[in-house]
């Protein structure tokens, strides 16, 4: 209890700044999406300048589970969350918030995505968490080099933001359920609780918005065109955020939904349909048919909109998660002195600095 007494304490604080700041309501949008705030730091410098966590042990009613096991334990509690170097920055927070709120943190097996790098950044790992179970896999970019179109936001448009299509392949065939995460956010609640959301016949599951304009996440030829709107005839498709979502693997991999989003980015390179990245696909692919999940695990858009990245405030109801999706990251607006209130509640998670190493 004593971590809702003080997210508690720092949502208070958060809303008292946005009452009598209103000058921190904007600020000027980011150059780019770096974990450091020095254009002319080293790759090694970037990769080994966080501190070391403090250990996280399972508590009395957990079922212990230790590395002799294998990967396939049904006790492990599966998340797959991407390593960059854009946003390792908040990749480490975003773990150590899962580590720190989790009853049984010994019994997460993380799955870390990367494209490049993925020897020093599974060192970087091991001596940030030393007893985190993990495994660093790497992303082919040749897989979607051809499909990937452009964005509204060049950070939509890198290869390691579609490496959540391929979970199925990348992820050993004994992992049935996994946990997909952005890397921008923070966990404030047990996350075995989102672990066990029922899916029933659906594959997906994530918090729905079904106010969101849906039309708008999709160009005028896409409308405009019944052979490409029809696919959501017979279907009530809701808005639905990517960054957070779980995913029963093994209906994916019978179903093959990897092979149906490439056929949407297909369609996209040969007349735009889209403009946001690797989101409309998989709207196009599962709208309508996503178990939905309480919006309290994705308290998203915290970052602003694609552009400006204005500061914004909690959505009504209780929190779970906190995501700053959208241009503005909290590192960058922290490290600029520029912060939005709510990236107060960010910082405390955040490893940067001088690494033991």
């Amino acid at each position: 209890m004593l971590w809702i007494m003080k997210l508690s304490g720092f949502i208070s604080a958060a809303m008292v700044m946005i009452i009598f700041s209103p000058s921190l309501q904007s600020f000027p949008p980011a150059e780019a999406i770096r974990s450091s705030s020095s254009s002319s730091t080293t790759a090694d410098e970037q990769f080994f300048s966080f501190r070391k966590s403090s250990v996280f042990q399972n508590g009395e009613e957990c079922v212990n589970w230790n590395k002799n096991k294998t990967v396939c334990d049904p006790s492990l509690v599966h998340i797959a969350i991407t390593l960059d170097i854009d946003y390792l920055r908040g990749s480490i927070a975003a773990v150590h918030s899962i580590l720190q709120h989790s009853s049984c943190p010994g019994n997460i097996f993380f799955h870390f995505l990367v494209d490049e790098n993925a020897q020093k950044l599974g060192t970087l790992v091991s001596s940030t968490f030393p007893q985190l179970n993990f495994k660093i896999y790497n992303f082919n970019p040749e897989i979607v080099k051809n499909l990937i179109s452009s964005s509204v936001r060049q950070a939509l448009e890198q290869p390691l933001n579609y490496a959540r299509n391929y979970l199925s392949e990348m992820l050993e065939s004994c992992v049935e359920r996994v946990i997909y995460l952005d890397s921008d956010l923070i966990v404030v609640d047990d996350v075995y609780k989102l672990w066990v959301t029922e899916l029933g016949s659906k594959t997906v599951g994530a918090p729905e918005y079904c106010h969101a304009n849906f039309t708008k996440y999709f160009t005028p030829n896409f409308w405009s065109n019944e052979r490409f709107s029809g696919t959501f005839n017979g279907r009530r498709p809701c808005y639905f955020n990517t960054g957070v979502m779980v995913i029963d693997l093994k209906k994916w991999r019978r179903l093959g939904f990897t092979k149906r989003i490439e056929k949407w980015m297909e369609v996209q390179k040969m007349g735009r349909i889209y403009e946001l990245g690797s989101l409309p696909p998989f709207l196009l692919v599962f709208g309508g048919y996503v178990a939905p999940i309480e919006h309290r695990w994705n308290q998203h858009g915290l970052g602003g909109d694609n552009v400006r990245g204005s500061c914004r405030n909690l959505h009504p109801g209780p929190v779970s998660l906190l995501h700053w999706s959208g241009s503005g990251k909290p590192w960058l607006r922290l490290d600029s002195n520029q912060p939005c209130p709510l990236d107060a509640l960010w910082a405390p998670y955040d490893l940067y600095g001088p690494g033991s190493i």
